[in-house]
């Protein structure tokens, strides 16, 4: 996670588009010091969780699948989360590692109920097959056998995914230099430590290391909160619905300049309160300020987010 905090430091200080404003922390920072808003993972109550393995395949299928709903106005993340809960609910095979490398695209949205083709839908199918591929592979079909080998490690867990499971390789070329955010994979370890309150397959003796999760929402809302300030012609862009390509200056500015503004806000948090916070503290927070508000976000094709 230290090439994800270092890389994301070096896109803020040699960023053309997106600016992290210092004294817009400061103000943040001043008003939530003293009682942090603590946003319980599942406060909605649309995930599964039955305090065991099936739980940790849940939630690796549901990270698998976890990107671009924007391109379908309907379509959200809770509909994806729901969808397998209730997929599982029905069928408890239905995520088996040799099923998961069967699934079609009308096979997933029937298990999703969904009535039209998802955005990205080849995507989706292409990583559920290298999912139940890989996880029959090296760990015996099963996700929680990979959560297992971490060894309580946040950190572990995400080496071991980005290594054996390339559609959770998150990174860019900026400017020269290679940028790392690997939302996907990082945001399954806070799951699995959020689903099982820390104790368990959720134990992890360093989730402190674990950054914020760089998607649409996060920056939208630190832009609301003047953290962030965007040069005109990317403000212009968002506002006007315009695709900002995947992997461009832009867009990489846009999430790595998230993560390094939650870097400087738990940072300075500890300075002000003496309290330690969590960066998926804050970005659970500041997420669930973003889907209540919805809050116009910018436009990527991508499956990392």
């Amino acid at each position: 996670m230290e090439e994800v905090r270092s890389s994301s430091a070096w896109v803020a200080t040699h960023s053309s588009h997106v600016v992290v404003d210092s004294t817009g922390i400061e103000k943040v920072v001043e008003n939530i010091k003293d009682s942090i808003p603590k946003v319980e993972w599942d406060y909605e109550g649309i995930h599964y969780f039955d305090n065991g393995p099936l739980t940790v395949q849940y939630l690796f299928v549901l990270d698998a699948l976890n990107f671009c709903f924007w391109p379908d106005k309907d379509l959200n993340y809770d509909h994806l989360a729901s969808g397998l809960k209730a997929a599982l609910q029905n069928d408890k095979s239905a995520f088996d590692a040799d099923r998961l490398q069967k699934y079609t695209g009308s096979q997933l949205r029937e298990l999703l109920k969904w009535p039209r083709p998802l955005p990205l839908e080849d995507e989706r199918v292409r990583l559920l097959h290298e999912v139940g591929l890989e996880l029959e592979r090296n760990f015996g079909g099963k996700a929680s056998n990979l959560v297992e080998l971490s060894g309580k490690s946040a950190v572990k867990l995400v080496s071991l995914v980005t290594r054996h499971f390339p559609g959770f390789r998150d990174h860019s070329v900026y400017k020269g230099h290679q940028v790392f955010l690997y939302k996907r994979a990082q945001i399954f370890a806070a799951d699995i430590w959020g689903a099982f309150k820390g104790q368990g397959y959720g134990e992890f003796n360093d989730i402190g290391a674990i950054t914020m999760f760089a998607d649409y929402v996060v920056p939208a809302v630190l832009q609301q909160l003047g953290v962030l300030k965007y040069s005109s012609s990317l403000a212009s862009k968002i506002e006007t619905n315009g695709e900002i390509g995947s992997g461009t200056e832009e867009e990489v500015e846009l999430r790595a300049c998230s993560v390094y503004a939650v870097e400087k806000m738990r940072e300075l948090i500890g300075i002000k309160s003496g309290k330690q916070v969590l960066s998926v503290e804050l970005d659970l927070w500041l997420w669930s300020v973003g889907v209540q508000s919805a809050l116009q976000h910018h436009r990527t094709l991508s499956i990392y987010y």
